[in-house]
C-alpha cells in the first residue's frame, strides 16, 4: 500500500479548492508526534475525537428536552451527527478540506454541561460568568481527554472546536463550515423535537418562512445547505444568500420565543439547575470524593476549576443518579 498519507496529501493538492486548508499546512500539535502512514493528520483527530470518552457520553447528554424517555428525541451525539453530516455535504461541494470540516465539527460540542444550556447557565453563576460550552470544549480536548494528557490535536480542529458559535470565526473555511452547520441542525432538528414533544405543529411556523424554506425537515436543510453552497462558490468566504439567511435568522427568533423559552419544554430547567448546584457545592465541600484526575486539578489551578470540570464532564443520567446517591434517603430494605 506504500505511505497513503503521502497519497491522500497530492489528492488534496491535486483537487481542492484555492481557498481550501490543506492537511500538510498544518500549524501541527503541541506535543511531539510520529506521523500515520494511513492517514494525514486531520483524519487521525477524527479518529481520536471519536473513540475519546468524552465523545461517547455525548450520547447521555441533554440536546433540548432534558434526559428524554422516547428514543427518537435528539440528544447532544446526534446533534453532533447531523452538524458533522451537514458540515461535511458544504465542504464536499465547495471542494474544502472535508477531513478537517469533520474532526471539528465532531468535536465542537464535547464540553457540553449535563441538561445542555440549562447546565451551562448553571456554571456561569456557580464558577465563572467567562464559563462558556465552546472553551469548555477546547478544553476537554487539550487538558481533560486521555486521563488529562488530552488529545494532542492540531491547531486548526482545536480553532473550529472554539470558534463554532456566537461572534467568534474560525481561522479557516472548514471551521467556519461547522458554525454554519451548526446552525442549520439544530433549527431544524428542534423543530423536528418540538413537534414530536407537541410544543409545535408544523403550522406554527409563519407561513412566510415556510415559503421561503420549506414545508418540512429536508425541504429546509437542503434549501438552507444550498444556500451557503451558491453563496460561498469560489469565494473565500463562507456565507448564506441574503433572503435565506434572514429567514434562518427569523425561524431561530420563532424557535426562541416557541421552544427554548416554552415553560413545557423547560419545566425542568429549574430542577436541573438546582441539582448542579447542589453537587458543585458538595464536591467544592469534599474534593476527596472526586476522581484523581479531578482532584489533580483542584491542587494545581483550584477547587472550583476542577468541580467544574467534573461535572461538566458527567451526562444527564450520571449526574442525576450522583445526586440521588448524595442526597435522596435509600428506602429501608429488611
Amino acid at each position: 500500500m506504500g505511505n497513503m498519507r503521502e497519497v491522500f496529501l497530492e489528492r488534496e493538492r491535486q483537487n481542492l479548492s484555492k481557498y481550501a486548508f490543506l492537511t500538510s499546512n498544518t500549524r501541527g500539535r503541541d506535543y511531539p508526534y510520529v506521523p500515520c502512514e494511513m492517514r494525514t493528520e486531520f483524519q487521525r483527530d477524527r479518529d481520536r475525537i471519536i473513540h475519546c470518552q468524552s465523545f461517547r457520553r455525548l450520547m447521555n447528554k441533554t440536546q433540548v428536552f432534558l434526559a428524554p424517555v422516547g428514543d427518537h428525541y435528539r440528544t447532544r451525539l446526534t446533534h453532533t451527527l447531523e452538524v458533522t453530516q451537514i458540515a461535511r455535504i458544504i465542504a464536499r461541494a465547495l471542494r474544502l478540506n472535508e477531513d478537517l470540516t469533520e474532526a471539528a465539527a465532531l468535536g465542537h460540542d464535547l464540553g457540553h454541561t449535563p441538561f445542555g444550556h440549562a447546565g451551562e447557565v448553571a456554571m456561569q453563576k456557580l464558577f465563572s460568568p467567562d464559563f462558556t460550552h465552546y472553551r469548555q470544549s477546547l478544553r476537554v480536548v487539550e487538558k481533560l481527554e486521555n486521563n488529562g494528557k488530552g488529545l494532542n490535536l492540531t491547531w486548526e480542529v482545536r480553532d473550529g472546536i472554539v470558534n463554532h458559535t456566537g461572534s467568534h470565526m474560525a481561522s479557516t473555511l472548514e471551521g467556519v463550515i461547522v458554525k454554519f452547520a451548526d446552525r442549520i441542525a439544530y433549527i431544524n432538528h428542534d423543530i423536528d423535537d418540538a413537534c414530536r414533544a407537541g410544543i409545535l405543529k408544523p403550522d406554527d411556523i409563519p407561513a412566510d418562512l415556510r415559503r421561503i424554506l420549506g414545508e418540512t425537515h429536508g425541504e429546509r436543510i437542503n434549501r438552507m445547505v444550498t444556500s451557503v453552497v451558491e453563496a460561498s462558490a469560489d469565494r473565500p468566504e463562507i456565507s448564506m444568500e441574503p433572503e435565506i439567511r434572514e429567514a434562518t435568522d427569523k425561524l431561530r427568533t420563532f424557535l426562541f420565543e416557541s421552544v427554548y423559552t416554552n415553560p413545557v419544554a423547560k419545566s425542568e430547567e429549574g430542577k436541573a439547575k438546582g441539582l448542579i448546584a447542589a453537587l458543585y457545592e458538595h464536591f467544592c465541600g469534599h474534593p476527596e470524593k472526586m476522581p484523581e484526575l479531578y482532584r489533580g486539578i483542584a491542587e494545581t489551578e483550584g477547587i472550583g476549576r476542577a468541580v467544574c470540570d467534573y461535572i461538566s464532564c458527567m451526562t444527564d443520567r450520571f449526574a442525576i443518579e450522583t445526586y440521588k446517591e448524595l442526597y435522596v434517603p435509600k428506602v429501608w430494605r429488611t
